[in-house]
């Protein structure tokens, strides 16, 4: 038999002016056995002296608890002011007085999150009632992780000894001090720090401590990496730097020209920044290949390579000799340098002479060789094992004229194999008919032009299929840049005048650069070393562009000091960067994979701390808008 319903018991209506509900006043004896206990307590409620303003205070550690951070509790109402990456200053009391200890700076590196007062998050009765949607939930604090940056003595900031006391008050920093302490300001814009858009980031040119250590720009296709790297053109041109930009990819050769990307153009008006063109922009192209610029105008110039500007060395690595092609290869160079010393080709003079002494073929070839020479050299060494009836004919009219002194000079030299020889002249043959070596079309790249300051010059590579050209490219240019910086340097150290600074970005470094081609390319390896060594005190910095990290070796990231890092999803290559990058944290690492794009976290050697950066959009108009 079903229970009748239980029925409600009927509300009386309470007559609110009833006396009754008369305000009445407190007796004389209640508020004197009041004010008794206050007194005996401590009186009315003070603040503690020196922590009025303060928007949390230092939380007791946990087994947990790590070295160098501390936990930062906090009200509802001040949680808006703490926020990720936000630097504070805690003040470590000594005693209940508020007698001031020691000062640390931090900066928030997680949270704060919001706790339930009293209960725990995930306890039932939290859980239950914000499932039913229950209003009678617990009022809430905030909880902030804060890492120590190190403790504050007379304006510096030096290692902690210590950690912060409990209960120790923490307060936030303006921005002016904010920028001062993060050292973030500089001349060259990057973007604006994420949760904190009041403070910029920039690059300092003037500083030799940035640009000359290098850096690395690594993110995933579409992260923002060309917007990174044309938004940094553009600033460094401003501000007088020489930038020469190895565009491998179609993409940077309109950079001239103001940005018409919808997206782009929304994006740079919200930061009140107007699209503008890089000025003074050159663009280079390998002779006999197109560039990719489509839009009219623009200064484009053709060029050439002169074959003796490279090392023999690098030469057979970059085209990959075995070792019986190697031999071959240096036999003919041998011959070719004797050759053209019984003609007086080269050296033809005392001074020539004396520059000869000086020579290094791990880093330069010799004078006035030519790829033809070469060939014609390493033609008659294959006639001459060959066994072919006839007299070779070389292609170069000086050694058809002088033929029986050439003859008599390849003589002296005992080789056989010949199918190592037409292995080595098939090999130097696909090269030369490409006539990019001392193309009389073209001249050579006048590397004084390069460093010129606010020259812009954009190497166009992107009609080159062979990727040994390529690098042959990268390779000369590498060389004959480093070469001007260094007799710049001089020259102006003797005026007492500073050197222009000079930025080489190279875009899809790690085709150039792999951990494959290092070990195949040990000389080519050296030569960039050795440029990236010397160029900390010439004023020359290199600029490694690429989406997979993973392919560059350990010897190539140890040459960098400076890191942009966009979006990265491989949780493998996080770990490897992790493990050969230094200074970035835990929480940090985290934020890598889940970046937006236009984000990255900037790890600079001028910084305090990396920091996470939402990056400028670029004015400059790119052919591939990421």
């Amino acid at each position: 038999m079903p229970k009748p319903p239980i029925q409600s018991a009927p509300r009386v209506p309470v007559d609110e002016t009833h006396p009754e509900f008369e305000a009445r006043p407190v007796s004389g004896d209640a508020l004197d056995a009041l004010t008794a206990v206050s007194v005996e307590v401590g009186g009315a409620y003070k603040p503690l002296p020196g922590t009025e303003g303060a928007v949390g205070f230092t939380h007791f550690d946990t087994p947990s608890s790590e070295d160098n951070a501390v936990t930062v509790l906090l009200t509802k109402e001040n949680m808006d002011l703490l926020p990720s990456q936000a630097l504070v200053r805690i003040n470590s009391l000594k005693d209940e007085k508020g007698t001031l200890d020691r000062t640390y700076l931090g900066t928030v590196v997680a949270g704060p999150f919001a706790e339930p007062d009293g209960l725990r998050a995930d306890s039932p009765i939290i859980v239950t009632t914000t499932v039913q949607g229950k209003i009678f939930l617990p009022r809430y604090h905030g909880r902030a992780f804060v890492q120590i940056l190190g403790e504050e003595a007379e304006g510096q900031i030096i290692p902690p000894r210590y950690r912060p006391r409990p209960n120790s008050p923490v307060f936030t920093l303006n921005v002016d001090e904010s920028t001062r302490i993060l050292k973030v300001g500089g001349n060259v814009r990057m973007g604006l720090v994420v949760g904190q858009e009041e403070i910029t980031v920039g690059l300092q040119t003037s500083n030799k401590a940035v640009l000359p250590r290098h850096t690395a720009v690594i993110g995933t296709t579409g992260s923002g990496k060309s917007t990174t790297v044309s938004g940094l053109v553009h600033q460094f041109q401003k501000a007088g730097v020489a930038t020469i930009l190895i565009d491998v990819e179609p993409e940077y050769t309109e950079i001239d020209v103001p940005s018409d990307d919808q997206q782009m153009l929304t994006a740079l008006k919200r930061r009140g920044i107007n699209p503008a063109g890089t000025k003074g922009m050159t663009i280079y192209h390998l002779v006999g290949k197109e560039t990719s610029r489509d839009v009219p105008g623009g200064t484009i110039k053709p060029f050439s390579l002169k074959f003796c500007d490279l090392s023999p060395y690098a030469i057979m690595e970059i085209l990959e000799l075995s070792e019986a092609q190697q031999d071959r290869f240096y036999k003919a160079y041998d011959a070719t340098r004797a050759v053209m010393r019984d003609l007086k080709i080269y050296p033809s003079s005392k001074p020539e002479e004396d520059t000869l002494l000086d020579l290094d073929e791990l880093e330069v070839g010799y004078p006035k060789l030519t790829l033809s020479y070469l060939l014609d050299i390493a033609g008659m060494f294959r006639h001459a094992v060959s066994k072919d009836e006839g007299e070779p004919v070389p292609f170069s009219e000086v050694f058809r004229k002088n033929l029986n002194r050439v003859q008599q000079r390849l003589q002296q030299v005992k080789t056989s194999h010949e199918l190592s020889w037409l292995a080595l002249i098939g090999r130097l043959g696909r090269i030369n008919r490409l006539k990019v070596f001392d193309n009389p079309q073209a001249a050579a790249i006048d590397y004084a032009e390069l460093i010129k300051p606010g020259k812009v010059s954009v190497i166009d590579l992107s009609d080159i299929d062979q990727p040994q050209v390529k690098n042959l490219v990268i390779a000369d240019i590498l060389r004959g840049v480093q070469g001007v910086q260094e007799e710049n340097v001089r020259s102006l150290k003797v005026a007492g005048k500073k050197p222009t600074p000079v930025v080489i970005i190279i875009e899809e470094a790690h085709e150039f650069l792999s951990a494959h081609r290092i070990k195949q390319m040990p000389v080519l390896f050296e030569q960039v070393a050795k440029i990236a060594k010397r160029g900390r005190k010439r004023w020359l910095g290199l600029m490694f562009v690429t989406q997979l990290p993973q392919h560059l070796p350990d010897e190539v990231l140890g040459l960098v000091n400076n890191f942009v890092l966009h979006k990265i999803s491989d949780s493998g290559v996080v770990d490897r960067l992790r493990k050969s990058i230094s200074g970035i944290d835990k929480s940090q690492w985290g934020m890598i994979p889940g970046l937006a794009p236009g984000q990255a976290l900037v790890s600079l050697t001028s910084m305090t701390r990396p920091l996470l950066v939402s990056i400028d959009p670029t004015p400059c108009r790119l052919r591939l808008v990421e």
